[in-house]
């Protein structure tokens, strides 16, 4: 499935994308923020690759499943984007980027959870 594919690439891009921050964070000084957008990056990567095995073993509700994933994608994007932006350009992605890049995040575990409940059996 094309969705699957791009997830898988999205995945991709965004552990290469946290590996380098982690890097960053390791040999810059004062990078606290570069941790986090790295940690949010690499977990969320994981995360959107068991989501899509998850779905093509049809463990998960397609739809439901799909938006979780991409809610990851976006989530993570916005709140490395603006910690990232932060920690170089000295200003954010847009007022209450991250926090709302969190709340996209948490927002699709509470969409992995429901994905799994309603699944066809």
């Amino acid at each position: 499935m094309v969705a699957h594919r791009l997830l898988i690439g999205l995945a991709g891009l965004m552990g290469a994308a946290g590996v380098a921050l982690a890097a960053a964070s390791a040999h810059g000084a004062d990078a606290s923020r570069l941790a986090s957008a790295s940690a949010m990056l690499l977990f969320h990567a994981t995360a959107i690759l068991a989501v899509t095995g998850l779905l093509a073993r049809g463990l998960l509700h397609g739809g439901i499943g799909l938006i979780a994933a991409f809610g990851f994608v976006l989530g993570a994007a916005l709140f490395a984007g603006d910690l990232t932006l932060r920690q170089y350009a000295g200003h954010s992605l847009f007022p209450m980027a991250a926090p709302t890049g969190g709340t996209v995040m948490i927002l699709g575990w509470l969409a992995v959870t429901l994905a799994a409940v309603v699944a066809r059996k």
